[in-house]
């Protein structure tokens, strides 16, 4: 591509309607080099918006670590004997189902508002305001968990974490994929996933240090841990760049111009100017197809199926399996392994994870979004079928007991190169850019219904107190995945290789999800005509 000439670098805030053609031809010659970019000359080009988007993921961490901490402390013998009850000789000390539910929920809780929270205050304060004010939130929270005397406190405290977690979770893939070009897009959005992978690995490692502890300290230090990240976080992220996107919607275009010269290595910055015309333009197209940025206008128009995918797809992940395999420690004691081996096991398997988010990098590159999607939902539904029939089988031998455990380490290793990942990218690319935040706050908010759902019903299914199916609670998660594999395989459309402009029109034509791939699009066409699978349409 051509190097501008210095009389095209302009201030683009002084734009008018009469040169509106001069800002769709830089952004066209900006679409153009998205789509030349390869990965290597994306990392030279754009380094610090590199670090910024792992720099901002990294507060993912402290969810995965939390949600790996709770559910393996009802496997913790200090812990379930200050806050539990005795059951018999066999079993010892247990938390009772109804409270497993409510401390698991409790995180999903608080979670829940506040991904809805962040759409709002990232809407009007923007992505560095509201992330920073809620890393301060959660170094005051974390003294609730540590200190809590009873039950009651503990579950106030996981609540009130969960706010700023929601917060975290939702905004780290947004801003990924506004401060990155198209052909890192995926490769940093999934990154939030190793994020919450190394959360969960950081947690289990902790646990299995502690397992021998019989003292208070065996959960009390696994909470104060949870400091190490806020604190440090807070003074880089003080920092960071907001997000061009965030400025383009309010009108500040040099703000945006800034933003992306922030983000962009110095040999390229004369070329802030064409990224910024295609943010533009992008965001006019948008207002022509659907003007409004609230809550309600995600389920209007073509936004509607932007919303069904992006929930459908996060939804996924609690129904899949995850329930009971994404913190393995308690599946595998129940399983019938003993408590050591149980938490050892978990190291293991969270480390496959690391290694399978990984591996989803190269596989993206390779497959795309859909494919890795439906065959990892087809891969871990047989894989939960495997082990409920292990354990109908062959559910009180030795041999049975680590049959189950390495097929769930197996599960574990698919659902971290597939599902766990990819669901990242997708809910990164799939909403329109006026309409990102808010999207994504309610595919979480999904993610956390279901998370709650599943939470509420596996410890009934698994708790020797109750149902005590052991390995047969896989025949029900296997057929839940089943029903999202039929869902993927007719909704879920590729999004791979394609800007938000190009993805926009897509939608606009309704074109189906298995045709996505197939279909060119070209949001240049000449007299207002946009051209749709070969076809030019008025």
């Amino acid at each position: 591509m051509a190097k501008l000439k210095s009389s095209e670098v302009h201030e683009l805030e002084q734009v008018n309607t009469t040169q509106g053609s001069k800002i769709n031809d830089l952004a066209e010659q900006a679409a153009a080099d998205e789509h030349q970019l390869s990965v290597k000359d994306a990392i030279h080009r754009y380094p610090k918006a590199i670090v910024w988007s792992i720099l901002v993921s990294t507060a993912i961490i402290m969810e995965g670590y939390d949600i790996v901490l709770i559910s393996s402390f009802f496997s913790l013998p200090s812990f379930t004997k200050k806050y539990g009850s005795f059951l018999n000789d066999t079993s010892g000390y247990q938390i009772t189902a109804a409270w497993q539910a409510g401390l698991s929920n409790g995180t999903s809780i608080g979670t829940l508002f506040g991904s809805m929270l962040n759409g709002y205050f990232v809407f009007k304060f923007g992505y560095r305001k509201t992330l920073l004010g809620s890393l301060c939130m959660i170094v005051a929270f974390i003294f609730i968990p540590f200190f809590a005397p009873s039950l009651p406190v503990l579950l106030l405290g996981q609540i009130l974490c969960g706010i700023p977690w929601g917060v975290f979770a939702t905004m780290a893939p947004a801003y990924a994929s506004e401060v990155c070009p198209m052909a890192l897009r995926a490769y940093l959005t999934v990154y939030v996933n190793l994020c919450w992978a190394f959360g969960q690995l950081v947690a289990a490692g902790v646990l299995s240090a502690f397992s021998g502890v019989t003292s208070q300290w065996a959960y009390r230090i696994p909470f104060a841990i949870q400091w190490a990240w806020p604190i440090p976080l807070f003074i880089i992220l003080f920092f960071a760049p907001e997000s061009p996107y965030y400025h383009v919607r309010r009108g500040e275009i040099k703000k945006a111009e800034l933003s992306v010269r922030r983000l962009t290595n110095a040999s390229y910055q004369h070329l802030a100017a064409q990224s910024v015309a295609l943010m533009i333009h992008t965001n006019e197209l948008e207002k022509e197809i659907n003007a409004g940025t609230s809550y309600l206008d995600c389920f209007r128009g073509i936004d509607r199926r932007r919303t069904e995918i992006v929930c459908m797809a996060f939804l996924t992940q609690p129904f899949c399996g995850s329930a009971m395999g994404g913190t393995p420690t308690y599946f595998f004691l129940q399983a019938g392994l003993p408590t050591s081996i149980s938490f050892k096991m978990s190291v293991g398997g969270l480390g496959l994870a690391c290694v399978g988010t990984l591996i989803s990098w190269k596989l993206l590159h390779m497959f795309g979004r859909r494919t890795l999607y439906v065959v990892g939902l087809g891969g871990m539904t047989a894989l939960l079928w495997i082990v409920g029939f292990v354990s109908a089988g062959a559910g009180k031998s030795q041999g049975g007991y680590y049959a189950q455990a390495a097929l769930m380490l197996l599960w574990m290793f698919v659902y971290y190169m597939t599902v766990g990942p990819i669901c990242y990218a997708i809910i990164g690319e799939m909403p329109s850019t006026r309409l990102r935040n808010k999207s994504i706050s309610l595919a979480r908010s999904a993610y956390y219904i279901g998370q709650i759902i599943c939470n509420v019903v596996n410890p009934y299914m698994l708790n020797p107190t109750e149902g005590n199916w052991k390995g047969k609670t896989g025949f029900v998660w296997g057929g839940s995945a089943f029903a999202f594999f039929v869902w993927s395989w007719f909704r879920l459309p590729e999004s791979n290789g394609r800007t938000f402009e190009e993805l926009d029109l897509l939608f606009a034509q309704k074109v189906s999800a298995r045709n996505f791939s197939k279909t060119g699009v070209n949001p240049y066409a000449q007299n207002g005509e946009v051209g749709v699978g070969g076809k030019t349409k008025g």
